[in-house]
């Protein structure tokens, strides 16, 4: 059970690492929520909201996220909230509903208080007959196995809602389901987060082969992004905080995270030969290379060690560096060389 509770803080905050870059969030906006809206988002759109509005969520987790989208050539902004789950959470619409209330009062004391610092005095803008609360939109972005069967409306949450439907709050949150889309459908979004998705649909060792069967298309289009270095050095960190969860061994994980380093994020799958089995054997080959390297040279150690004992004692007992390098069948500049060393 620890481990299931570690692998779900993992992606926590793995998820909560990629939504907090904006070039990231951008594409989350773009790619998964359908609203026209946000086609043409930025990353220089996004921006964090203040940490007072977080501290009041008191429920806040490792893997939320909350940031404010300016809408360009509109007056107004969104507030997202993005809730991770990594399993089915049937009190998500209520969660929603609290913090939906707790940011437009925040929003409200802030409009006030910005209104009477510029008035000079007290002043309740939300009062008047013009004042707007900016629109949030509640997202749960869910990347558990099953499928997410919570309610999406808070309506549908409330007992006697057929005859209390009126006076009961009806707004959605938009669910974001990652096993509803395949490593092909990630791929056709063709941008640097499908490949933090895809990452994050893993749930075995084996299913790292899945990368192997991706349209040759997609890396050339990663190539094309030229992905900034902060992107690949975050990749790195999702790739080593998720796949060492699932029984990923750390000489794989090596593999996957030199390819990035040295050859870019589009040659990590190497999709045209990539498969966990060639990886593996990669990987123990190199391994066992390694190994093979540390035991010749620690040999070596030995054997000079065992040498210089030598040559000292018979040093120590008078005799000339012509002698010893008779007796050890070495020549006198090998002997010196090995005396030499042995002061160091």
């Amino acid at each position: 059970m620890r481990g299931l509770t570690s692998l779900h803080k993992a992606r926590d905050n793995s998820i909560k690492m990629i939504l907090g870059e904006p070039e990231l969030f951008a594409e989350f906006l773009r790619d998964f929520i359908q609203l026209e809206i946000f086609k043409d988002i930025s990353p220089s759109d996004i921006e964090d909201v203040p940490e007072r509005l977080i501290s009041l969520i008191a429920e806040q987790k490792d893997g939320d996220t909350i940031k404010r989208v300016n809408l360009k050539g509109e007056s107004l902004f969104v507030i997202t909230i993005v809730e991770h789950e990594s399993k089915v959470n049937f009190r998500a619409p209520f969660k929603m509903l609290s913090y939906i209330t707790l940011i437009l009062d925040d929003y409200e004391k802030e409009a006030n208080r910005k209104a009477s610092s510029e008035a000079g005095k007290d002043v309740k803008v939300s009062l008047s007959k013009d004042f707007r609360y900016p629109p949030i939109l509640p997202i749960i972005f869910y990347d558990g196995e099953g499928e997410w069967t919570a309610k999406t409306n808070f309506l549908y949450r409330t007992e006697m809602n057929e005859i209390f439907e009126k006076y009961i709050p009806k707004f959605e949150y938009e669910l974001v389901s990652l096993r509803n889309y395949s490593f092909a459908d990630l791929a056709e979004f063709g941008s640097v987060l499908s490949l933090f998705m895809m990452i994050d649909k893993v749930r075995t060792a084996e299913e790292l082969s899945n990368l192997s069967s991706l349209p040759k298309g997609y890396a050339k289009k990663l190539k094309n992004m030229n992905v900034p270095a902060h992107l690949k050095e975050l990749l790195v960190k999702v790739i080593t905080v998720l796949l060492r969860k699932i029984d990923v061994s750390q000489d794989e994980i090596d593999v996957l995270v030199e390819r990035i380093d040295e050859r870019g994020v589009s040659e990590m799958i190497a999709i045209e030969n990539y498969s966990v089995q060639e990886t593996r054997k990669q990987a123990k080959a190199e391994a066992k290379a390694e190994a093979r390297a540390e035991a010749r040279a620690e040999a070596m150690a030995e054997t000079r060690a065992r040498l210089r004992f030598t040559a000292q004692s018979l040093i120590d007992r008078g005799s000339t560096l012509a002698d010893i390098a008779a007796i050890m069948g070495l020549s006198e500049s090998d002997v010196l060389d090995i005396l030499e060393k042995a002061k160091l």
